[in-house]
């Protein structure tokens, strides 16, 4: 970084000499599609993302009613490997069934599909662009529910030297710096964030016992980035971060740890022919342990320790962007490779593990993509596709006591197969202020080696992992309006359907007490269950998005509906998917003039089923955020602030034993913020 540095540092003086005119760059991928305009498309804008009272990427994410993790938690005490994210309704399940893009690079862990939200600060994000609805054949693969791409942030966005210092309840400490050198041809940023704090009880007054207390966390992240004119029009993008993660569930036994490390590399030309070629790789690494509890929650023991779940992910893509006559082309092709095992203790006997389990593989994607967008008069048409290949190989499942002797070696077949996957739609602007659209669309997503490999522990529930998954996919169709009454005003509403077919769902098998394959002994108060794959998921539902402003003034408003059932012919047939609430919405007023802003922003969650059964019901939750910024000297602002100042009970779990776990609590900040 320190040549780029200095290599940037010297061009103004070369670029003198030769009397080159200055040279533009933006660190950004190639253009968005003009077709886009016939998707239902979210943009939340830097101000917008600054003004989380949180200040982490998935508050700013609930901007976006029907985006959603598996658990109402945030990343300061949900377990990690339920944070995958997911839109419409499509739930029931941790992994992501959204694409998520940082610059390009897909961001789901490797292994498991969940997302590393403390890797992403959001001082060094540009923009979020959200896409509602699958099928998006250049983004990639996995887009089944939708894309979210994050755009890192440029020397527009930025100071030479920005910064944040906060505390905050329960001993809470939240640090950001970055830094960054703009010169004629490149730049460069680099920035770092660290968080702590003392955490909160996350089992509710009711249902506590003597083992129950505070959950801790430690988080911090750092990043670099140059991005340097190396032709006539074209860039290089070179990327580098790092995280770390330390969280508690709130109870002995249950830490857990993550960390990662990513690169990648983009070459972007914005010549007659647009083109672009990226190549990256991810590095991960995840700890668990898990605990059972004593009667009267009054001790804890150690059941499960998966003392390593090292994984790795590797890709590239490659695309042009060719222009014939009023067609804009984008044409490529692109792989992924992740790599993985679970490395775990388990059997404890008076305090001590008797067999070790080892079991990952390695799944592979590769496909090839072309999208189309016309735009004529008052019409644009948007047509694309991909075809994928995909591999499931190397599956192995390896137990043997401690003491050497085998008990399980299993060795799974490898498996292949097609994937052809589109979407289309048109776009009629009637007149400046009414645009009418319908889109459909065919999605897919590969089971994640978690799913395959894994079992996993929550409070009593043990779920058995299933090597057999087969890949889901998703038929899909929506139309809409879209209302622009004034220059600062969009209103935009739309009505889909969406068919989840193999639905990958962790299904009910049996209720404790017993001893079950792949997990071991479920108590009385737990549920054994098996990731399995259901006919179809069917899902209805209506989303409503506006924003306006007025003067100083602007206010955004999101909302869902969405009718999600299972339909299986079993058990399970006409029940909603686990953790996937009916209505939810967000809305924002914020005031903004020379320096001085505020925003208070209240969303709503609807009640949802903690369990596939539709057995335990999580109760409806309304919070209130608050943000106000104070300009005391220049460049040098304070801020304060509020996280569900309420302090309503937003429940995140509940087991069968009725024992509710809670998510976040009021919390207050007070900083001050030093930049732009």
């Amino acid at each position: 970084m320190k040549r780029i540095l200095w290599v940037l540092a010297a061009w103004p003086g070369v670029a003198a000499a030769q009397d080159v005119p200055e040279i533009v760059v933006t660190g950004r991928g190639l253009a968005d599609a003009p077709g886009d305009r016939v998707y239902d498309i979210v943009t939340i804008d830097r101000d917008r993302i600054l003004s989380s009272a949180s200040g982490r990427v998935e508050d700013v994410l609930r901007d976006v009613a029907g985006l959603q993790q598996f658990r109402r938690s945030d990343s300061r005490t949900a377990n990690p490997t339920s944070q995958g994210i997911t839109l419409r309704g499509l739930g029931g399940n941790a992994s992501s069934r959204a694409l998520l893009l940082l610059d390009g690079v897909p961001q789901a862990d490797p292994f498991g599909g969940w997302v590393a939200f403390p890797a992403y600060a959001t001082d060094r994000l540009s923009r979020v662009r959200v896409t509602r609805g699958g099928g998006s054949g250049v983004a990639g693969p996995g887009a089944l529910a939708g894309t979210i791409e994050l755009d890192s942030a440029t020397p527009d966005d930025l100071s030479p030297l920005d910064g944040s210092l906060s505390v905050g309840s329960r001993e809470s400490l939240d640090a950001r710096g970055a830094a960054g050198l703009t010169r004629n041809g490149g730049f460069a940023t680099v920035s770092g964030a660290y968080a702590r704090g003392d955490g909160f009880i996350p089992i509710v007054a009711g249902s506590r016992g003597p083992a129950d207390r505070a959950a801790p966390y430690e988080q911090a992240s750092a990043a670099a980035r140059a991005v340097v004119q190396v032709g006539a029009a074209s860039e290089l993008q070179a990327n580098v971060s790092a995280f770390t993660d330390r969280r508690d569930r709130g109870l002995d036994f249950t830490d857990n740890r993550s960390e990662g490390a990513d690169a990648s590399i983009r070459l972007v030309g914005r010549g007659t022919t647009g083109w672009s070629l990226l190549g990256y790789l991810q590095t991960r690494a995840f700890a668990s342990r898990f605990a059972s509890v004593g009667a009267g929650r009054a001790t804890t023991a150690l059941t499960l320790d998966q003392y390593n779940v090292p994984a790795t992910g590797i890709g590239g893509r490659a695309e042009i962007a060719p222009t014939l006559g009023p067609v804009s082309l984008r044409l490529g092709g692109d792989v992924r490779v992740v790599s993985g095992e679970t490395q775990e203790l388990y059997s404890y006997v008076a305090g001590n593990p008797t067999r070790r389990r080892v079991a990952g593989g390695r799944n592979t994607t590769g496909g090839l993509f072309a999208d189309a967008s016309l735009v004529t008069g008052d019409v644009v048409v948007s047509a694309g596709g991909r075809i994928d290949r995909w591999t499931i190989g190397q599956g192995r499942l390896q137990e043997a006591l401690l003491t050497g002797a085998a008990l399980t070696d299993q060795r799974f077949a490898t498996r292949s197969g097609w994937q052809p996957t589109g979407r289309a739609g048109v776009a009629w602007t009637l007149d400046p202020a009414v645009t009418l659209r319908a889109a459909g669309y065919r999605g897919w997503r590969l089971p994640t080696l978690n799913e395959l490999y894994r079992p996993f522990r929550v409070g009593a529930d043990a779920t058995a992992a299933n090597a057999a998954l087969s890949p889901e996919t998703l038929w899909g169709g929506e139309v809409g309006v879209e209302l622009r009454p004034a220059a600062r005003t969009r209103i935009a509403a739309t009505g889909f359907a969406n068919d989840l077919r193999d639905a990958i769902a962790n299904v009910t098998v049996a209720n404790g007490p017993g001893t079950f394959p792949g997990v071991g002994f479920v108590s009385a108060a737990g549920v054994f269950r098996r990731r399995a794959n259901l006919d179809h998921v069917r899902v209805l539902g209506a989303e409503l998005d506006a924003s306006t402003g007025w003067g100083a003034w602007e206010a955004r408003l999101s909302y869902a509906y969405t009718d999600a059932r299972v339909v299986d012919g079993g058990a399970l047939d006409g029940l909603r998917p686990a953790q996937t609430p009916a209505h939810s919405g967000s809305a924002t007023l914020g005031w903004r003039q020379g320096g001085w802003q505020a925003a208070a922003t209240l969303r709503y969650l609807s009640d949802q089923f903690e369990d596939d059964a539709n057995l335990r019901r999580l109760a409806a939750a309304t919070t209130l955020d608050a943000v106000v910024t104070v300009p005391l000297f220049r460049r040098l602002s304070l801020e304060g602030r509020a996280e569900n100042i309420t302090d309503t009970r937003i429940e995140a779990a509940v087991g069968g034993d009725g024992v509710v776990e809670r998510a976040s609590p009021r919390t207050l900040w007070i900083g001050v913020r030093f930049g732009a």
